[in-house]
């Protein structure tokens, strides 16, 4: 970062022992930093936290000069929706299980924010999907990803029938549960957890995975960057699908609607110690390498 951080946005679970723990740290220390604290309205009914200003949560993006997540990547999920668009860069805190976004750990918390205040931790900037929903009279509803766009069946056991195309080209007619389109940076969320490639964060490309298809040929393809992915979820009875854009609805999806998946223009910066490593990020998180010699 370049500019100084006048104010700063806080984003987690305000209720959450672990995360309050964490705040009655961090407020107090970038109150005496001179940097005005900012909170959503609902965070600060749940905390009740001393020397904040209090924004509309529509208005934090704009008043923001950094935000810091303190949780899990579904926290940071969330902030990255509300700075979307504004060039507010975050910084995570990790006080979650997994934690491939977050990786400050709380021990660290205090360093590293010094660091972000100082402009000396590495900038990360991460490509965004941008999903729209469009049914028989136009666009009917659109929003960011940093992670996945997901279309899925919902309250009902019976699969979906749909199809998709790539640039205008058909590709497939699927059988199955959903379908999934990530981001290299959401290529280790759910997609790899329906058997989805690792894409390095950086690569300009989507994965696209079927959610439990029905047909064992009908596997996870990566495509250009620069793709436009449409999905059409077809006739069938009983048919009830969602769409979910980094876990958030978007809008039911209904035989004849379309969904149209493509890179945004806007970027996410995430804001990484100095000396991060994404290799090493991955062995840490899904345990490559025991038994070996770290190098």
């Amino acid at each position: 970062m370049s500019f100084p951080v006048r104010s700063c946005a806080l984003v987690g679970r305000f209720a959450d022992p672990r995360i309050a723990d964490c705040l009655a740290t961090l407020v107090p220390h970038l109150v005496r930093r001179g940097v005005e604290v900012l909170v959503s309205e609902s965070d600060a009914l749940a905390s009740g936290l001393k020397d904040v200003t209090v924004v509309a949560e529509r208005e934090i993006g704009k008043r923001a000069d950094l935000a810091i997540a303190v949780g899990g990547d579904g926290t940071l999920l969330y902030a990255a929706r509300l700075v979307t668009g504004h060039g507010v860069p975050l910084v995570g805190v990790n006080r979650g299980r997994l934690g491939f976004l977050t990786d400050v750990m709380p021990q660290d918390m205090l360093s590293s924010v010094d660091a972000a205040l100082a402009g000396e931790l590495d900038e990360d900037r991460r490509p965004l999907l941008k999903a729209r929903l469009h049914d028989g009279k136009g666009l009917r509803g659109e929003a960011f990803a940093l992670n996945d766009v997901v279309m899925q069946k919902y309250d009902t056991g019976r699969t979906l029938d749909f199809e998709t195309r790539i640039d205008g080209r058909y590709v497939n007619t699927h059988d199955g549960d959903g379908i999934i389109v990530a981001s290299p940076t959401g290529s280790t969320a759910y997609a790899l957890s329906c058997s989805g490639p690792i894409i390095e964060p950086h690569l300009p490309a989507l994965v696209i995975v079927p959610i439990c298809a029905h047909t064992l040929s009908d596997r996870p393809i990566v495509v250009a960057a620069s793709s436009v992915i449409d999905i059409a979820l077809l006739e069938r009875l009983d048919t009830r699908a969602n769409v979910t854009c980094d876990g958030m609805v978007l809008g039911p999806i209904n035989p004849g609607d379309r969904l149209e998946i493509t890179t945004a223009a806007e970027q996410i910066t995430l804001l990484h110690p100095p000396g991060f490593d994404y290799y090493k990020l991955l062995r840490s998180k899904l345990h490559w390498g025991r038994g070996s010699f770290e190098r």
